[in-house]
């Protein structure tokens, strides 16, 4: 289905952004040179630090890419944020977050470093990134953890970016289309890292949807473009989601298994290593569902972590950087989809033409099937 986005490329793949320094420069404009759309991961990063980034890559493409940014969580005590971000119900518990960074000195005396401090930040420099991207627009923005304000949406369009903005579930798209957004990541639950779940609810754990589900659903709530994010490996799913309705895919754990990425030699190794058999969806390392492999600090951890993001993510993030430099995979977030023992170690720009072969491949096998007998 085509769409102003999935103009701006010539094969419907998107390569998802991965915060937490996988989606480099080099990544992107690897993916965006081979005919998909490479974004950008501003999440953790200051707003300099994004527009950094956002130079380095112009030097290695000209083709059109995006940059993803968190929505800031709300402040408490007080008012909101001023767009309709992601709001829990009730402030975090700073005593469960106490209590879990007591749980947690025994890590820290392991790796040797300090428990970080849970009150450095809400807002993920929001307010400064969105002034940089509308100083130096950039071709396509999404959004994640919820949904920015109408007025910022169409500040956006009106200095010429395309926006998207991550749902889970119908309703959510619902509120992305009446915000203005101009089209909906519908993220499934077999998608590696945060679950971008508009308001992070403790009792809706568990609950996600899955993604051939979830594309049939908010393709019939709205009437904007949808992107289907979730577990996507191969071809043959990008036209499964292209059969359901969606106008392209997003995949991010088949991109991390790349060359070009920025993820740690030990994550990549871990995706196809039979010692990480599954994925679990798990508070453990930021305080808000996430899916990684499950490795021992999940297991460990994961039952007692309070939903406190992004308190527990600053607490853990000392940790989660000593067991990285020390290669210890079993202290690391592994963000990895369903679908991780089907990474393929190829270059990013081969492994978007291998699916975009893939994908002809499929829809060629279904019009044969489709036709005379």
């Amino acid at each position: 289905m085509s769409s102003p986005l999935t103009d701006l490329f010539p094969h419907p793949i998107v390569q998802a952004p991965m915060a937490g320094g996988v989606s480099v420069p080099q990544l992107v404009a690897a993916v965006s040179e081979a005919g998909g759309l490479g974004f950008l991961a501003a999440g953790y990063k200051t707003a300099d630090g994004m527009y950094q980034e956002i130079k380095q890559l112009r030097g290695l493409t000209s083709r059109p890419f995006g940059v993803n940014v968190f929505m800031p969580q709300p402040e408490y005590p007080g008012a909101g944020t001023g767009s309709t971000a992601a709001a829990a119900a009730a402030p975090p518990d700073a005593g469960s977050v106490e209590v879990y960074a007591h749980q947690l000195a025994g890590e820290a005396a392991w790796y040797e470093t300090e428990l970080g401090d849970p009150d450095s930040g809400r807002d993920d420099g929001y307010d400064a990134k969105l002034a940089v991207l509308l100083d130096n627009p950039v071709p396509v923005v999404s959004f994640h953890f919820g949904v920015p304000s109408r007025e910022v949406l169409d500040a956006l369009r009106r200095a010429g970016t395309y926006t998207l903005v991550t749902a889970t579930g119908p309703e959510e798209a619902r509120a992305v289309e009446r915000a203005g957004a101009d089209a909906v990541i519908a993220q499934g639950v077999e998608a590696g890292g945060h679950q971008g779940t508009h308001r992070d609810l403790p009792e809706n754990d568990g609950a996600g949807i899955g993604l051939l589900s979830l594309v049939a659903q908010v393709r019939e709530a709205v009437g904007i473009p949808v992107v289907a994010a979730g577990g996507i490996m191969r071809g043959s799913q990008i036209a499964a989601v292209l059969a359901a309705g969606a106008s392209a895919a997003q995949l991010g754990t088949a991109f991390l298994a790349t060359p070009e990425s920025g993820a740690q030699a030990v994550h990549k190794q871990a995706l196809t290593n039979p010692l990480f058999a599954r994925t679990e969806l798990t508070r453990a390392f930021t305080g808000r569902p996430g899916r990684s492999l499950v490795n021992r600090f999940l297991r460990e951890h994961g039952p007692y972590a309070p939903a406190a993001y992004p308190e527990v993510h600053h607490l853990t993030s000392p940790l989660r950087k000593a067991a990285a430099k020390a290669g210890d995979a079993q202290g690391m977030a592994l963000w990895a989809g369903q679908g991780h023992r089907m990474a393929r170690e190829l270059p990013a720009g081969r492994l978007v033409e291998v699916l975009a072969e893939e994908l002809d491949a499929a829809r060629a096998a279904l019009s044969a099937e489709g036709g005379p007998r």
